[in-house]
């Protein structure tokens, strides 16, 4: 008998697939310059003083980072009031989720998760073997009765994205502080909070202002998104001294490059590059939704940087036939009569919509 090479789990994982790149499209259509709206990324781009600074930071990029990151997770500590060693750096806020799967849970845990949801969620519990509930949503939106009564006697972990990804729906500061109180103080409940800098909400919560209500909280938050480094990888998370420490021992060695670094301490400075961004989201969120409803679509409200657009057809043809017009949106195979449309600049969505008139003519 052939030997496996990987665990069952491993073997019927699948991939996490990201949106469509702007040069696959050239590729496969030939069309000439594609906008992309599939991955959440900020449309005006990085601050100028991140540009700066990682510039800055090329002539040194032959020697190895500060692998504690202490610059970073100062100006981070410092940013949002806490200790720097309740602060651990990642390749991404994505590699925190990681992070805590391993050093807390293994083969005989129990982890929960909403969805739809972030789908590395799924993905990382899987490549780790450890067992999992998917709580379905109800209207797009995090279900704080079924996340609780999901949760079993070996359950460890807890994640959750607010706001939600794909969705863009939120769970308010009385859910979120609901769930916080009646989770058992045993479970790890990770608050990813991706989107934070987007959300206008009056009840959106700030879960690191919530930290009092548990200790085994960790909030999550990236340079992804608002701050338009995404290509940089760059995130944190932040939670008791005692947690951290424990995930900052299987961190790897330089996760985050020298350039990441210098490039993340300027953005998190940028308070003018930040409030452009608000603003520009916050006007074509607006937009997008108010033209898909009038379209026939129905969009579930968004604390995010995109809308998930709800069709009364199958999706994946509305996507493909965008493509040929060289717009790329997300379609999720959980949501198979929805697409997800990252909110652009104004010519951009603009582009968009005239595409998927085109197409649903």
């Amino acid at each position: 008998m052939k030997q496996q090479l990987v665990t069952p789990a491993i073997a019927e994982l699948v991939p996490y697939q990201g949106g469509k790149p702007i040069e696959e499209v050239v590729r496969e259509f030939g069309v000439e310059a594609p906008i992309k709206l599939a991955s959440n990324e900020n449309p005006l781009g990085p601050s100028p003083r991140a540009l700066q600074a990682a510039q800055a930071a090329l002539g040194e990029i032959y020697r190895y980072p500060d692998g504690a990151a202490y610059r970073l997770r100062s100006a981070i500590a410092e940013y949002h009031g806490v200790r720097m060693d309740e602060v651990v750096h990642g390749n991404g806020s994505n590699e925190i989720i990681e992070l805590v799967v391993r050093t807390f849970t293994t083969a005989e845990h129990h982890i929960v998760f909403g969805e739809p949801g972030f789908a590395m969620y799924r993905v990382t519990a899987q490549a780790h073997g450890v067992d999992f509930t998917a709580v379905p949503t109800r209207d797009y939106k995090h279900d704080v009765e079924g996340l609780i009564a999901a949760v079993r006697p070996n359950t460890r972990v807890m994640l959750l994205d607010n706001p939600n990804n794909p969705t863009g729906t939120y769970l308010s500061k009385g859910e979120v502080t609901e769930l916080l109180t009646r989770v058992p103080p045993e479970v790890i409940v990770v608050m990813d909070e991706a989107y934070f800098e987007y959300t206008d909400a009056p009840d959106y919560p700030d879960s690191l202002e919530l930290r009092d209500l548990r200790e085994h909280l960790v909030v999550l938050r990236t340079f992804s998104k608002i701050y338009g480094l995404a290509g940089l990888r760059v995130g944190y998370g932040i939670g008791a001294r005692g947690l951290m420490d424990f995930a900052n021992r299987i961190r790897a060695p330089f996760n985050v490059g020298v350039v990441s670094q210098e490039a993340a301490i300027a953005a998190l400075g940028d308070t003018a590059h930040l409030d452009a961004s608000q603003r520009l989201n916050r006007t074509e969120r607006v937009r997008l939704t108010r033209e898909l409803t009038r379209r026939g679509a129905s969009v579930s409200p968004s604390q995010a940087n995109f809308v998930l657009a709800h069709f009364d057809r199958p999706a994946e043809p509305i996507y493909q036939a965008l493509l040929r017009k060289g717009v790329i949106v997300r379609p999720f195979a959980r949501l198979p009569q929805s697409l997800r449309i990252t909110v652009g600049t104004e010519s951009d969505n603009q582009r968009f919509l005239d595409a998927i008139d085109e197409v649903m003519r």
